[in-house]
């Protein structure tokens, strides 16, 4: 595992630029917009505009309040502004499209039980805050962080076995379910590939593209992800299996935990039509990115926690699919990770947070998991 920067306590919070909207602009701009909306009882104060603590490096996420007057007294709401991030802020992907992402929110709350924050405006054409938004209810509870990861410190770390477990079974339940919800409707047909197309080869096309314009695009070829991309052609499945909606940023780090039970599952800008092993791949992939680094640094970390054969297991035993060709969905899970980690220290290295790399290759904070990914002789369990 290549470590990251030297100088950096694994434990501490890294400096990452997300944004640089300016919070009384925004405070200004929400009170105006809100006030225009039908249906609100009373004049409405917006107070507390701010961002997350945690979490979250593609789009926007605003944290606000409201307030309003009406005959029954005065009333309350807490919100989030989920926005698209500004040209200038280098952003992760190439395109944010909240508007889907609304629709698809709202289509998955409507077919099946998984926890779903209440939406309540769509504003595909930016209005006053100069982006695209949508804005949903804001649901109390506690995220396992990204930063410093939850393998470190906090919640999670501090939980019994037993918790973890709880936590564990119901985190899986949550991709059992949506996989078990008809994959159809107007959202979901957005999502469909073209025409000669299936999903996985849509999936793995739109992946080749995103490297082009993330890092080649910018003067940037990382052979590890050239290598791995050549991998996935020799690996092919011989039969991917039935299309699913899948979350595509499926990991507990989109869920918010009240008493280790999903209270509510986030960001959906990676769904995604394709075989489920797609985000079941993603779901371990993601937690063992985190453990490797954790045992980088010489820290227990959680290593009894979200194991691939439990993981495997528990969703076999809950949706009666046995999941097929998982080495391969293990290994595109962390090419697909690459690429967004290169990006992301792209955007470090333009904001004056870190530095261009001597090696190519160390674009990639887990280069050495990769490659022994491709080489087979990764260790799982």
């Amino acid at each position: 595992m290549t470590a990251p920067a030297a100088d950096q306590s694994h434990s501490e919070k890294r400096k990452m630029t997300v944004s640089e909207r300016n919070i009384p602009g925004l405070t200004a701009a929400l009170q105006q917009w809100l006030s225009a909306q039908p249906g609100l009882p009373g004049e409405p104060t917006v107070t507390g505009v701010r961002g997350p603590d945690s979490n979250g490096l593609s789009s926007t996420s605003v944290l606000f309040d409201v307030s309003w007057t009406s005959p029954a007294g005065v009333r309350t709401g807490s919100y989030v502004a989920r926005m698209a991030p500004e040209d200038d802020a280098v952003p992760v992907f190439p395109r944010y499209d909240l508007a889907t992402q609304y629709e698809l929110i709202g289509q998955v709350a409507a077919g099946c039980s998984i926890p779903l924050p209440k939406l309540r405006w769509n504003v595909p054409g930016g209005g006053p805050l100069g982006t695209p938004f949508f804005v949903m209810d804001r649901v109390d509870g506690r995220i396992p962080l990204d930063n410093p990861p939850y393998v470190f410190t906090g919640w999670l770390l501090d939980a019994t076995p037993e918790e973890r477990a709880r936590l564990q079974q119901a985190s899986v339940q949550i991709l059992a379910t949506l996989h078990g919800m008809p994959a159809d409707g107007a959202a979901v047909g957005a999502l469909q590939p073209p025409a000669g197309l299936d999903s996985l080869r849509h999936h793995v096309e739109q992946q080749r593209a995103y490297y082009r314009w993330a890092l080649v695009d910018d003067g940037v070829r990382v052979p590890i992800i050239e290598r791995s991309l050549d991998w996935l052609e020799r690996h092919w499945p011989s039969d991917p299996g039935p299309d699913v909606l899948c979350w595509g940023d499926s990991r507990i780090g989109n869920i918010i935990y009240q008493a280790f039970e999903p209270v509510a599952v986030l960001d959906w800008e990676m769904a995604a039509l394709a075989p489920r092993e797609l985000d079941v791949g993603w779901f371990i992939f993601l937690h063992r990115f985190f453990q490797d680094i954790a045992e980088f640094f010489g820290a227990p970390g959680l290593p009894d926690f979200l194991k691939r054969s439990d993981v495997e297991r528990a969703y076999t035993e809950v949706t009666g699919w046995r999941l097929r060709d998982m080495d391969f969905y293990l290994t595109y899970a962390a090419l697909r990770h690459a690429i967004i980690m290169a990006r992301i220290r792209r955007r470090m290295i333009h904001f004056g947070e870190d530095d261009v790399p001597a090696d190519a290759d160390d674009y990639v904070m887990h280069r050495a998991s990769l490659e022994q990914l491709l080489a087979g002789t990764y260790r799982w369990d």
